[in-house]
Order: C-alpha cells, then structure tokens, then sequence
C-alpha cells in the first residue's frame, strides 16, 4: 500500500500549537471584550441589564473633566513627562555612549545596577525612595515627582539607546577627529544625527512609561502635582459616590492617550532592536 501524501503548501500544526492558538484567542477576546465594556460604558445612560445601555450621551466625558478637573491634571501630566523625558534624554544618551564604547573597571557592575530599577517592580523601591523624598522635603512638590520618576526612567535610556550606539561603527567618529572635528563636534554632528532613531525612541518610550507610572508618582504626589494615572485611581477607589460612567470616560481617556503614545513608539522602534544583539568575534 502507499502511503497518502500530504498536500503540498499545507503547514503541520501540532495539537499543542493549536491550543497555543486557541488560548491566545481566547485571551485576546476577553481583553478586548473588557476594553470595549468601558468605553461602552463612558457613553451610556443606564446599564443594568442586558448586551447594551439604555441609551448613548457624550456628556459623562464634560462631567469627568469639570469633575476630575482634567484640564490641570493633563498639564501636570504633560508638564511632569516632558521634564523627565528631556532630563533622562540630556543625561541617559552620553551615559548610553560610554558604556557602549568605554571597557572600564566595573563596567559589568553598572550595567546590572541600571538593570535593577528597570526589573524591579517600583514598589519595592518607592516606599524607600519617598521616604528620602520626604525627609528633604521634596515630595508633595512637581520637583520630587520628577525626581521619582527619573530613577526608572534614566537607566531605561541608557539601557535602550547602548543597542544603538554599538551598531555605529567606532571607525566613523575616528575619521571625524582626523577631519580636526573635537569631541563635542563628534558627538553633536555626527553620532547624535546617526542616533537619532534611538533618541526618540527612547524619548517616546519613557514618556510612555512616566504616563503610566503609578506607584512612584502616588507616593510623593499631591492634589497639584499628581498624574493622569492618579488621579485616575483616586477617582475610582476613594471614598465617595461618583458615577461609573464618568470614571470610565476619565479611564477611556487615558486608554486613548497611552495608545496614541505608543503607537507613535513603534513607528520609531522595532522592539528587537532595544535588545543588544551580541557580537561575533572575526574569524582569524
């Protein structure tokens, strides 16, 4: 007997990948059932039962800003991400260069302390922090918000921009001092221009992070200085009736504003690129 061959052009799939594929569907279904449940719900009337509200009104969303006083909430936002983009951005990208091109004792030792506010989770080193904040009477102030911030937010420049100083070629800025151009000029016209795609993404990705960051700016924030986020939280788990429609509006307006940012992200980075791809040593 021979056997029966398998159509050409028809991948095999495992019984296990099918149920990889089956569980990623249904995961990807249930996140985008809760998402739609909120942003159905900022504009409805009366839910209690059933697929669908009463009715559908835009006016939870002016009730949410006049409420939750978002307009200053926003500016606190954009004023805090800004400061701590530019900060991170000033100090993380030549930071970033010298540990990509400078061998120096210990280098190994930093780079996994500047791991370490990356991985941990913020907490653990929040209360720590806020604590220090406090006793030099910054927390409760912009100033101690942004200080907050910048532990997370500066390594993770530096961690993301090294990948894309190691991809320039060290032959490039040694023509350039050959040419008479000092380091300023090097770093400035030449590696700054090259590393440009590598800036901005790591600009965009930690004003993404700082958006999102709750538990650094909860502790050392107040009324004036708190965040989207916060004041987000604050909205939905303290004491108080307000109504679940504004809260969701308020929640749809932070989802809209996260997602415009990080799209604006991916269109600057691949991911793989924030990874250092190890090098080969040349073949002798």
């Amino acid at each position: 007997m021979t056997a029966v061959s398998r159509p050409r052009g028809l991948p095999r799939v495992r019984p296990g990948g099918w149920a990889v594929w089956l569980f990623v569907a249904f995961f990807l279904l249930n996140l985008a059932a809760l998402i739609l449940s909120v942003v159905v719900n900022s504009f409805g009337t009366k839910w209690f039962g059933g697929w669908l509200p009463e009715g559908f009104t835009g006016a939870w969303y002016s009730d949410a800003w006049a409420e939750f006083a978002l307009g200053d909430v926003l500016t606190a936002t954009l004023e805090i991400t800004l400061i701590v983009v530019a900060l991170s951005l000033l100090v993380g990208v030549p930071a970033g260069y010298a540990l990509a091109r400078r061998d120096f004792p210990g280098r190994r030792v930093v780079t996994v302390l500047l791991l370490l506010p990356v991985a941990l989770p913020p907490i653990t080193y929040g209360i720590p922090l806020a604590t220090v904040l406090y006793k030099v009477h910054l927390a409760g102030t912009m100033t101690g918000v942004v200080a907050a911030n910048l532990v997370p937010a500066l390594p993770f420049v530096v961690l993301v921009v090294t990948p894309f100083v190691e991809q320039i070629d060290a032959n490039v800025e040694s023509a350039a001092r050959m040419c008479g151009a000092r380091t300023r000029q090097v770093f400035a016209r030449v590696l700054v221009p090259l590393l440009l795609p590598g800036i901005l993404a790591a600009g965009i990705l930690v004003l993404v992070r700082t958006v999102a960051m709750f538990e650094l700016t909860f502790l050392v924030a107040d009324a004036d200085s708190q965040t989207l986020i916060v004041a987000l939280y604050g909205a939905a788990f303290t004491p108080g009736i307000r109504a679940a429609q504004a809260i969701d509006a308020m929640a749809v307006v932070y989802m809209a504003l996260s997602a415009v940012l990080l799209v604006i992200a991916l269109m600057f980075v691949n991911p793989t690129q924030i990874v250092a791809q190890v090098r080969e040593a040349p073949a002798e």
